[in-house]
């Protein structure tokens, strides 16, 4: 069993809509069925792509499943829910993303834990915190260390 956070966007086909299905399908993945889920977050999008804001959210739960399982797992739920991969930092109906994996990194073609662009991305260290405030990756950082007023200001809580 292994503790996972996964990163969760959508800004087509009613996101919120979207993230709430995603939630579900991740309990399927959960080894108990339980998944922890920050509050929504409205965010601007990454890149020189137009398109709408997303909503973006951090979920947290126990896996039995490997790392390329589960990445597996989450591309099946993402194409499930309608995702094409068109445009890189695109407009998408849902993207999941592996952002820990337990304390391991893992540097592999398809995969790479810790998520590369976590620590600069307010969408993901927000919602992060906000479930696991005591949270210390990887690299021995805590959490609450790379999160600024700035990040905080970039996003709008959103309800449910």
């Amino acid at each position: 069993m292994t503790v996972v956070f996964v990163a969760l966007g959508a800004n087509l086909a009613q996101p919120v809509v979207q993230l709430n299905q995603a939630v579900n399908a991740l309990a399927a993945l959960s080894l108990d069925g339980q998944v922890n889920v920050s509050s929504y977050y409205r965010s601007v999008p990454m890149g020189d792509v137009e398109q709408p804001d997303y909503v973006n959210a951090v979920a947290s739960f126990n896996t039995p499943l490997a790392p390329i399982a589960l990445l597996d797992a989450l591309q099946a739920i993402e194409l499930n829910q309608g995702r094409e991969r068109l445009v890189r930092w695109g407009p998408r109906t849902l993207d999941l993303d592996i952002l820990l994996y337990g304390q391991h990194c893992i540097n592999e073609p398809r995969l790479t834990v810790p998520h590369y662009g976590m620590k600069q991305r307010s969408f993901v260290l927000i919602p992060l915190e906000e479930i696991s405030p005591s949270l210390v990756l990887p690299c021995a950082t805590p959490i609450n260390k790379l999160i600024s007023q700035t990040m905080r200001d970039e996003l709008e809580k959103l309800a449910k």
